[in-house]
Parts: C-alpha cells; structure tokens; sequence
C-alpha cells in the first residue's frame, strides 16, 4: 500500500484522516501543520500521497497550502498532492488544480471520498 503524508493545520482533522488512511491498509509516514513543514516533510520523506489543507497559517516559505503545493511540484513535478478544504472555496480549488494538484476532498470528510483518492493516487 502507499506512503500518505497530512498537512492541516487542525491536529483533529489530521486525526479524522489519518484514521481513514490507515484503515484503508495505507502508512502514514508523516505529518505536518503548515506549508512550511510540509514542504521540509515532503522532501525528507517523499511520499506516494499528500493530503494537504489549502488554508492554513502563513510562514516564511509559504503562506498557505497552495504556495506549499506549488513548491513541493517545483521539487518534484511528478508529485502526487490531493487539496483538502471546506465547501465554498471553488476558486482556491481550481486555483490549486492549476497549481499541480491532482483532486481535491471536501471537509467534513466523507470517508468514501477520501478512499476513492487513496485507491486512485496511493
């Protein structure tokens, strides 16, 4: 099975996720709770999967999870980034489709959603 990694920066909505990906037999290999850290986790890791949040608190390298999409694709063009966010957020959505990232999951998370991602980018 594949290698996920979580970025959100709600450590319970990391928890809501990680449940679904381990119990759809996967390995949560890392975790982070902002771009910053996830790019750094990106590239220590490398991961089959990223599930990443689009809104979180800005940092130094990256003010939100579409400027950590985009530098995690800068790094590795054949990156495999699933964007998570709350309904209503349509532009930031295709904004990051635009970006690199393969789908997108709506929050709250419908545990199928999640597993149709993981069963087809894991």
């Amino acid at each position: 099975m594949g290698t996920i990694m979580i970025v959100d920066d709600a450590s319970f909505m990391r928890a809501v996720q990680k449940k679904i990906v381990l119990q759809a037999g996967h390995e949560v290999i890392a975790e982070a709770g902002n771009g910053d850290d996830a790019i750094t986790q990106f590239q220590n890791n490398n991961p089959d999967l990223v599930l990443m949040d689009i809104i979180m608190p800005p940092g130094p390298r990256a003010k939100d999870g579409i400027e950590a999409l985009k530098q995690i694709v800068a790094v590795n063009p054949a990156a495999k980034v699933v964007m998570c966010s709350s309904m209503g957020q349509q532009a930031l959505i295709a904004e990051a489709l635009k970006s690199g990232a393969k789908d997108f999951v709506i929050k709250p998370f419908q545990p199928q959603k999640v597993l149709e991602v993981l069963s087809k980018y894991a």
